[in-house]
């Protein structure tokens, strides 16, 4: 009771509001109650506590703009968001709150910023509607299908134009594929007893889809055992599962199953694709001769694969794949 409090808000004249964030600032007063108009240009160093007041009503970059107003000094801070209980928010409030809360820490903010672009939806990609379908289908996948989609122009309609990027790829042996879906019968995941918080996982999950590289692979795994402790197998099985996606793509496989002991590729669905006089095809065709008993070709509704058996694990699969992409480099 005994402290000295003082409301600021958008109505006051300037000279108003600019008096009394300096007293403020100058301990004239204990408690500053205010609209979001500090969210921006505030520097109050001295304020190590903020109560957010339905914070289901605040947008994702507003809640962490307010955030940032404590903590600028070496104390301390603390904000607490207050909102009605979960189950009577929407899913959208519900996800800014928890991404509030599990982004917390320094440097987050880009983090906070792509999470904001997921629940918002980035809106048509040339358009000025800024909260299209992609809120629907989400920011990641949309990404997916825009990526495939110039892909599948350059090589088709407007290959004549794009003839030297063709040329470049084939030469430096990039993939014939921009994704590779992979389906399984596998216990492959984050357990929530080695990952705790769910929008975590899924924040890993989506972090670990867009890996491109076995060095990316490698620096994400070393990031999981600093954070969570040594991964369980199910863990080291999904991202060996993703080394994989990495070879299957170089080897011009659109999808590929491990199921019931067999591994199924299906192949570049272009026929005419330069795919099928690349090395990376000759090789798979050189591990099919070499091992004839054990892979079957087949070429059906215009889709061709192939069918390995006696693919137990996820080691043996990525062994047959290293197989025959060194047999095309070989070539």
């Amino acid at each position: 009771p005994e402290a000295r409090s003082v409301i600021a808000h958008g109505q006051m004249p300037g000279e108003e509001m600019e008096k009394i964030i300096i007293d403020f600032i100058n301990f004239e007063y204990d408690i500053l109650i205010a609209t979001s108009i500090v969210e921006n240009g505030i520097d109050i160093p001295n304020a190590n506590t903020i109560f957010i007041n339905n914070a289901h009503k605040f947008g994702l970059s507003d809640l962490h703009q307010l955030r940032g107003r404590v903590g600028r000094c070496n104390k301390k801070a603390f904000c607490y968001l207050l909102a009605p209980p979960p189950q009577s928010l929407n899913a959208d409030a519900k996800r800014r709150l928890q991404a509030i809360e599990s982004f917390a820490e320094l440097g987050s903010g880009l983090n906070i910023a792509m999470q904001d672009l997921d629940i918002r939806g980035a809106g048509n990609l040339l358009g000025a509607e800024q909260s299209g379908f992609i809120a629907d289908l989400g920011f990641e996948t949309y990404q997916r299908i825009l990526k495939e989609a110039m892909h599948e122009l350059k090589s088709n309609e407007f290959a004549e134009l794009y003839r030297d990027e063709a040329q470049e790829r084939a030469d430096s042996q990039q993939s014939y594929v921009s994704d590779c879906q992979l389906e399984s019968d596998l216990s492959l995941y984050f357990d929530e007893s080695y990952i705790p918080g769910s929008s975590e996982r899924m924040t890993l999950y989506r972090e670990m889809d867009a890996l491109e590289s076995e060095a990316a692979i490698k620096s994400f795994e070393k990031k999981l055992i600093d954070r969570f402790g040594p991964m369980p197998q199910e863990a080291q099985d999904l991202l060996n599962f993703m080394r994989i996606r990495l070879i299957a793509k170089e080897l011009g496989i659109e999808k590929l199953l491990l199921k019931n002991g067999q591994m199924i590729a299906y192949f570049v669905a272009n026929q005419q694709s330069s795919y099928y006089q690349s090395a990376a095809f000759d090789g798979v065709l050189r591990y099919a001769t070499e091992h004839f008993r054990q892979c079957k070709l087949r070429e059906s509704a215009g889709k061709r694969s192939m069918t390995i058996v006696k693919v137990e694990n996820l080691q043996t699969a990525e062994n047959i794949l290293l197989q025959m992409k060194h047999l095309g480099q070989a070539n």
